[in-house]
């Protein structure tokens, strides 16, 4: 029986946040990165589900007291105990069958009158990133996970400053494109 050198799996990077939509209350995760995997990590809820909804549509976070995880936050906890908890995604980058990152501008209703105002005011549109990553976690079965990429008011606000809005948040998914392109298999990625 011979002995098999199969390297560790290892931790190339982590999103600080992303939002999924659901019907009851959005969910906030950060991705952990592996060579081998992505794990949808949840967070605490830390806002109501409007707040996260209108996060969703404006792309940007609208409270700012939030600390951006990092990767040494997550240094302890093995992958394992990540991928068992029942609250967390994981999606194995050889069963992705697709990502596909779309840019779509907010469509405003009556109550969104002074986040319209806001961007006229700024002389910006609030461009929202989103991903729909679908793969198959059986053979027999396909699934996907749609996520908007929401910075985080502590990531987003600093760069503020310099940029315009439009520049950070398409910065913050294209930072993330590149992550999925160095580990997803070829041909799998479209814009």
């Amino acid at each position: 029986m011979g002995v098999t050198n199969i390297p560790p799996e290892m931790r190339l990077a982590l999103i600080h946040r992303v939002i999924v939509p659901d019907e009851e209350y959005p969910k906030e995760y950060a991705i952990l990165v592996t060579d081998r995997r992505s794990i949808f990590i949840r967070q605490e809820k830390t806002r109501s589900s409007f707040v996260l909804r209108g996060e969703m549509r404006y792309g940007t976070a609208l409270v700012t007291d939030v600390i951006p995880k990092t990767l040494e936050d997550y240094a302890q906890s093995t992958l394992e105990s990540l991928t068992a908890d029942s609250a967390n995604l994981t999606v194995p980058h050889e069963a992705l069958i697709s990502l596909v990152m779309r840019r779509e501008e907010p469509k405003f209703r009556a109550r969104d009158f002074l986040i319209w105002l806001t961007m006229r005011r700024q002389g910006e549109i609030f461009q929202v990133y989103d991903f729909e990553m679908n793969y198959r976690p059986s053979p027999n079965r396909e699934t996907g996970i749609r996520f908007y990429m929401v910075p985080l008011g502590a990531y987003f606000k600093p760069r503020r400053q310099t940029k315009s809005r439009e520049t950070v948040l398409r910065e913050y998914a294209m930072d993330a494109l590149e992550i999925f392109q160095k580990v997803f298999p070829a041909g799998t990625i479209s814009l």
